[in-house]
Parts: structure tokens; sequence; C-alpha cells
């Protein structure tokens, strides 16, 4: 926690809003999409899928193929604890859903379905988007998809197992435009999916990395994926990090307060 409000303080001094963009394709993003206030419709859609799993008391067996959690000590985890301290916040879930309805992606791949609310997120963006979703815990996937069943939402494939063994299926003769990256949070693993992924773009793919400031590890992975050669434009916006690989696109990199 003091390594990420000490980060947190660097990035205030480092970072700016829209006047301190000069690229055109960027300063739109800003101002179109970053500070646009979040479809009130839109909002109170997540709201109602978060209180939802708030009220779930029902407890399951978490199986973790990461990096472990920093607040629960042992596997047997309520539901409403896991929204509550491991589902994505309110202010990542409002910039998620801006994004995705800024951008329109016909497919996305999720990387870490958790209970589903990021995935639910991205769906409320873009309800005609098609959605691959994989999660390594199978009782933790299985409360996702009961919950994309009580919401009606189509479209969504959940593939439960180690993401070692899903990812490299998921990506064979797949291009998606938009991916979330929200699994491991270690450098080995993050890289290894960001390298898994590539074989996946197209000209518009946007890459989204969730917690690049989680710790010295993941803040060092998103320094490697920034000077990839693949990679032309990043955004960091502290709790995301964002990826865009155009090839008219001057190597740029950006830090934006929202």
């Amino acid at each position: 926690m003091l390594y990420q409000q000490i980060e947190y303080i660097k990035f205030l001094l480092k970072s700016s809003n829209q006047h301190g963009v000069h690229s055109p394709f960027v300063y739109q993003l800003v101002t179109k999409c970053f500070y646009k206030k979040t479809d009130h419709n839109f909002w109170n859609s997540f709201l109602k899928i978060r209180y939802h799993l708030l009220d779930n008391k029902k407890s399951i067996k978490v199986t973790d193929f990461g990096s472990g959690s920093k607040v629960f000590k042992n596997d047997e985890r309520e539901v409403s604890k896991i929204a509550k301290v491991a589902g994505i916040s309110n202010k990542k879930a409002k910039l998620l859903i801006r994004l995705v309805h800024f951008f329109q992606p016909k497919s996305v791949l999720e990387i870490g379905t958790s209970l589903g609310l990021g995935t639910s997120a991205i769906k409320i963006g873009n309800n005609n988007t098609k959605i691959t979703t994989l999660e390594g815990c199978s009782e933790t996937s299985t409360i996702a998809q009961e919950l994309f069943i009580k919401n009606n939402f189509k479209s969504i494939d959940v593939h439960s197992g180690d993401f070692k063994e899903t990812l490299p299926k998921a990506v064979i003769n797949n291009k998606f435009d938009f991916i979330y990256f929200d699994g491991n949070h270690t450098k080995k693993a993050t890289l290894e999916y960001f390298e898994t992924c590539l074989q996946t773009i197209n000209n518009n793919s946007v890459w989204v990395f969730d917690d690049i400031y989680w710790s010295k590890e993941m803040k060092e992975t998103w320094l490697e994926i920034k000077a990839h050669p693949k990679v032309t434009v990043t955004v960091d916006v502290f709790y995301f990090g964002i990826v865009f690989l155009r090839n008219e696109q001057a190597k740029e990199h950006f830090k934006i307060r929202v």
C-alpha cells in the first residue's frame, strides 16, 4: 500500500490533462472518452450487478494460480467479500465502460474473469461485442456465468483453467479488437500473456493492463511493455495502462490524470 501511495504521488507530479497532449488521436481519447461522463443508464446497470454480488453470502473455494491475495488468508471466501475487495472498483469500471463504448470493439478477450464484474462493464459498454473471458478458478467462473445468465448477457464464452493452457487455445486464429489483462499480477506471467496475444492484433487493437503499479514488479513489467517495438502509443492513467499498436502512430507515452 505504501509503495502504491508513493508511486501515485510521483504519477501526479508527472501527469497532465488534455492540455499537455499534442497527439490528435490521444487528445480525442482524453476529451471524448476519459473526461466524458459515464452514461447514466450504463452506470445504473453496472451498480445493479455489483449490488447483486455484494448481497451474495455464498462461500466458495478459490483456486488461485496467480500471485495471491493481499487481503484473504485462505481459499474459502464469501462471494460478497470477493466482490467488495477484489472486484473491479467503481472508478475503473466507469473508465472501462467508457473505453469500450468509445472504441466499440467487435471482439474482446478478458484475462481474469473473477466474478464477472469487469466482464459486465465491458458488455454494458458495448452489448454487441463478443467476449472470450478466461478464469483460473472454476467455482469463481461458475458465479460469473450465473451472473451473465441472470442479466441476459449473450455472446460471452467463459473458459476455466490455468491461463497457460486456456490462453494459447483462445488466441488461435483469433483477432481481438480489445484485450483486458486482469490476471496473474506477476512480471513473468504478464509478459507471457503479452507475447502470446501479439498474434491477435490488428491496427486498431486496444489493450488495457490492470494495476500497473500494483507492485514494483508490475511497474517493471509496464516499462518493458512500453519499450516493445510493436507498441506505438501508451496512456498511463495510474490504475490502468492502455496500449495501442497503430502502425501510423509515432511512438509516444502519456501520463493522464483521470
